[in-house]
């Protein structure tokens, strides 16, 4: 688990995802391999698991479960209930009633070949076969990547114009299945990974997403994988940063660009805003490649290697030309 917690005060639970199962290859540990990639609500005080849901059994394709769980009080259907609002890695944004776990709906978001849906009288994933991970045989155009459709950067939700704000990346893979050995503090992967631009050739995406209606409002097209979070503010401004350096606030209910400023390195931090002493309103964000996505420079890998970073310095070859390693926080009034 190394993802983010959500605490409702009101009923007294916990939310939380946890990761993949090991190693990536799913020949290898037979089943469903519970509870990886798995959203729990617990009672703090004990630890006792209310409800359980798991988002990718059996783990194909290392989308693990981490990602942030939106709560919000929404009507649906007519009726108000306790939800929550989720877009995953494995492509699906799910809504979830999360008094109980119930999925009311999960839809893709971006491209999905993957998996043709999930089966919401039984809550499963269903998986493609053609897109199966198999030991020794490569398998081309699996869509999502390995990152997911979304991975840990956080998405935001407006109760002003109700939809959620995704910062996402469009990546698909060519992956094979390797026999995997443990062993203690070396990798534990079992698979190669060679990851480029799915469809249209971006390589990232920051969408606004309808989670009642279950449809994309509007899109902005990337050219790099969008790592850096989303913010939304009560003056239906939504922010979010680029690879390449670009701090970027765009109309939240249009998606029109309002502004940006060119920091002096890739944004994958999250934005945030305060009120300052003065009582003014201010946006912070801190610039400075690094993680998976920005191994590539953080690193000093090399680009002619397209297994490196786990086969995604293949789908940012040309970062170290668009982004220095940086590491500066900066402020600006809004």
């Amino acid at each position: 688990m190394w993802g983010w917690i959500t605490y409702d005060p009101e009923l007294d639970l916990i939310y939380y995802g946890t990761a993949n199962p090991g190693p990536w290859n799913p020949e290898i540990r037979p089943g469903d391999n519970k509870w990886s990639t798995t959203v729990f609500a617990r009672r703090p005080e004990t630890g006792e698991a209310i409800w359980a849901y798991q988002l990718s059994p059996h783990d194909e394709h290392d989308y693990d479960g981490v990602n942030e769980n939106i709560l919000v009080d929404m009507s649906w259907k007519g009726q108000q209930r306790k939800l929550i609002l989720r877009p995953d890695r494995n492509g699906y944004f799910y809504v979830f009633d999360r008094q109980t776990g119930e999925v009311l709906s999960a839809q893709p978001f971006g491209f999905v070949n993957t998996t043709t849906g999930v089966d919401l009288n039984t809550g499963r994933l269903q998986y493609n076969p053609e897109k199966a991970t198999k030991t020794g045989t490569v398998v081309r155009y699996s869509c999502p990547a390995a990152p997911g459709m979304k991975d840990w950067q956080p998405s935001a939700y407006s109760p002003r114009t109700g939809l959620v704000y995704i910062p996402h990346q469009n990546l698909c893979m060519d992956e094979e299945g390797l026999d995997a050995n443990y062993i203690a503090g070396t990798p534990y992967v079992g698979t190669n990974v060679k990851m480029y631009a799915g469809p249209g050739g971006n390589r990232g995406v920051f969408d606004a997403w309808d989670p009642i209606a279950a449809r994309l409002v509007w899109s902005i097209k990337e050219d790099l994988p969008v790592w850096s979070g989303a913010l939304v503010t009560a003056g239906d401004v939504a922010f979010y940063g680029t690879m390449d350096g670009w701090f970027k606030a765009v109309d939240a209910r249009t998606g029109h660009e309002l502004w940006k400023f060119k920091t002096g390195s890739g944004i994958i931090g999250q934005p945030m805003t305060y009120r300052g002493p003065n009582g003014h309103q201010y946006v912070a964000v801190l610039s400075g490649i690094g993680g998976w996505s920005g191994a590539i420079v953080a690193g000093g890998l090399d680009a002619r290697d397209s297994s490196a970073a786990l086969g995604f310095v293949n789908a940012v070859k040309d970062l170290p030309q668009k982004s220095t390693k940086g590491g500066t926080l900066y402020v600006f009034a809004l």
